[in-house]
């Protein structure tokens, strides 16, 4: 019995009626995971196609996830879930509860038909290449966010370029890939500016920075409102909350060192606004609710899903800087 049946008097495409066919045996039970397909020589020779058309066949069940190949030894079934239409990969730099928004708005987004396999490189440029090298023709599309990874160039080469999107932060290397991104420089100072009143009212503005996981653009964004607003400002590259110092106001990017601060404001018994200011970059359920709420400025993840996948799912590939918002609370 043969795996592969084409109808020559068909107006659907053979490369169409071969992954049909694939299709149907495993749904038929005559392929299970596991399972080798014919080579592409012997459908190629048996049906007197093109072996371009085959491999046309084959490339687009394999960005599916149903088969994979092995070097030297052919194609098998990897899995029997045939709904699936597309894979795409995601890679992020780390979990968060934003990049957890982010995600779900993703998957809403493209629906159950769609299977998206979510990687991590945590700021290391040698993981970013290796998750990146080991999946290479796998997917249907790639979906990366470099962070502020250098070289990533040399990596994301290795994909076939039109199916490569960008997500929240690039750079110059990334010019020609179609990206939703945030404009950090941008979003921090017109946020910022709005608060420049509340901000003045302190002796010194400190930002919490590490140059090793946060966009230069966030640097660069607190340093255009300070000299332009005439702010006193330091930049903290360690932090201790014991250190923190009334009349003080603290712009947090990360979740921990505002914890601290929190934490270390209760044992002095500060409270915010009259004895400390707090602003933090990205908003979250627990910065709405923490302490009255935390004033933040944020880009929407939800909208960056969102519009990442109309892009894909519309073949409209172009670059998008995401909206970004402030949002007054309590702290400043």
């Amino acid at each position: 019995m043969s795996l592969v049946n084409l109808n020559t008097k068909s107006s659907v495409p053979k490369y169409r009626q071969i992954v049909s066919s694939i299709e149907e045996a495993i749904l038929a039970g005559n392929l299970k995971k596991g399972d080798q397909l014919p080579s592409l020589n012997s459908v190629k020779n048996r049906h007197s196609v093109s072996r371009d058309t085959v491999l046309v066949a084959f490339n687009e069940l394999k960005n599916r996830g149903i088969i994979t190949s092995r070097a030297g030894k052919g194609y098998f079934v990897s899995s029997e879930e045939v709904a699936i239409a597309q894979k795409i990969f995601v890679l992020f730099d780390e979990l968060n509860a934003f990049k957890e928004d982010l995600y779900n708005s993703i998957i809403q987004s493209f629906g159950d038909h769609i299977q998206i396999d979510v990687y991590f490189h945590h700021f290391n440029e040698k993981i970013f290449s290796q998750i990146i090298h080991e999946n290479l023709g796998d997917y249907s599309y790639y979906v990366i966010m470099p962070a502020n990874l250098k070289n990533t160039e040399v990596a994301l080469a290795e994909l076939q370029q039109d199916k490569v999107f960008m997500l929240d932060q690039v750079h110059p290397e990334h010019a020609n890939f179609p990206a939703v991104y945030q404009n950090f420089e941008k979003d921090v100072f017109e946020g910022l500016f709005q608060l420049k009143n509340k901000i003045k009212v302190y002796k010194k503005f400190n930002l919490i920075y590490s140059e090793n996981k946060q966009p230069k653009g966030i640097l660069d964004g607190f340093l255009k409102f300070c000299t332009t607003a005439k702010v006193p400002y330091q930049i903290l590259n360690t932090f201790e909350a014991e250190s923190i110092q009334k009349n003080e106001a603290y712009f947090v990017l990360e979740d921990k060192p505002l914890i601290q601060i929190i934490k270390q404001m209760k044992a002095n018994e500060f409270e915010f606004v009259k004895d400390i200011g707090m602003i933090s970059y990205n908003d979250s359920l627990l910065k709405e609710v923490i302490e009255g709420g935390i004033t933040t400025i944020s880009t929407d993840f939800k909208l960056m899903g969102k519009q990442l996948a109309e892009m894909i799912k519309n073949n409209t590939p172009r670059r998008i800087a995401n909206t970004s918002q402030l949002r007054l609370r309590k702290s400043i």
